[in-house]
């Protein structure tokens, strides 16, 4: 079923979604499994798995000369997706990202999306490698998100890279990213409301935001997005503190801000477990008021660990 249908469905009732990320090379998908089942009983309509793009690594040849090496740490999004909806019988959204792809293997994938009967997708440009400050797109790749999400929409028209089957049109949810606080390489919030609303018109049907701790944020980025002609679903992204270490780290990586009342609360713990609990007791009374003000879904960032957000959901949900 499609995001938005989960959404109609619902009449108005938030619902409960998280995000995982693929297990790293080498290891079994039973950790993936470790991090969904306490979360089951919640009753979650989806489940998002990222994809990562290719990082290099440098191997060194007997004869002293370095040859640089493409791989993935966590390869298997379309795998994980597939076992996810085998086993729980929830729909798999699968990140399709920009970096580390070419067009034809976006293409591959997708097919092998609608093989599996896959019908929702987040489209994403993803990250810069770690070893670049800027994102470098892939020879034979896309650039931008909206790139990726006009091929997208093209196979819903039956139109592929280099054929068109008019009689095996594609059927894909689209969902696209929305920052509350502004996409940090977007020059302004009206710019960056100018992209948002092309990706929209380009055929995006749902947004998921960026991880946000000031609710007023979201409530006024819903807002532009109304008078801006973006009516579609718009589902905040949520994740709880759990570390004093994330008040530097995650407005660093995220280009977020941390409110003045989390962090001096996070700072006048004493311990990290008393970090936890701070962090976990914000986000409950973040998520109550975030119901309140209509929110479709209610949508976790787990990385792997289901505790908190079990702790949470058990308090709202």
């Amino acid at each position: 079923m499609k995001i938005t249908e989960h959404i109609e469905n619902a009449k108005s009732k938030t619902l409960f979604s998280f995000e995982l990320l693929p297990p790293i090379k080498g290891q079994s998908i039973q950790g993936i499994y470790n991090a969904i089942d306490p979360l089951m009983e919640f009753k979650p309509p989806f489940i998002d798995v990222t994809s990562s793009r290719e990082d290099h690594v440098y191997k060194e040849h007997a004869n002293g000369l370095l040859e640089k090496v493409s791989y993935r740490k966590r390869p298997g999004t379309v795998a994980v997706c597939a076992a996810i909806m085998n086993k729980y019988g929830v729909d798999a959204v699968p990140h399709l990202i920009c970096g580390g792809f070419t067009k034809e293997e976006t293409e591959y994938a997708l097919i092998d999306l609608q093989f599996l009967g896959i019908e929702n997708v987040l489209v994403l440009r993803g990250d810069a490698r770690r070893t670049e400050s800027a994102f470098v797109p892939t020879p034979g790749g896309h650039c931008y998100a909206n790139e990726l999400l006009d091929q997208v929409t093209n196979m819903n028209r039956g139109k592929y890279l280099h054929e068109e089957h008019e009689s095996v049109k594609a059927d894909f949810c689209i969902g696209v990213a929305g920052y509350p606080e502004k996409h940090f390489e977007s020059p302004n919030l009206k710019t960056d409301f100018k992209y948002l609303k092309q990706k929209v018109d380009g055929g995006a049907d749902f947004i998921v935001t960026q991880m946000f701790y000031d609710n007023s944020k979201y409530i006024e980025f819903v807002k532009n997005c109304r008078d801006n002609g973006i009516n579609v679903p718009i589902i905040p992204g949520l994740k709880p503190i759990t570390s004093s270490k994330q008040l530097i780290n995650l407005p660093k990586i995220f280009h977020i801000d941390i409110p003045e009342d989390l962090s001096d609360a996070v700072h006048a713990c004493k311990s990290e477990a008393e970090v936890k609990e701070v962090g976990i007791q914000f986000m409950i009374n973040q998520c109550k008021e975030l119901i309140k003000a209509g929110a479709p879904v209610l949508h976790f960032y787990t990385m792997g660990n289901p505790g908190p957000t079990k702790r949470i959901a058990e308090a709202i949900f």
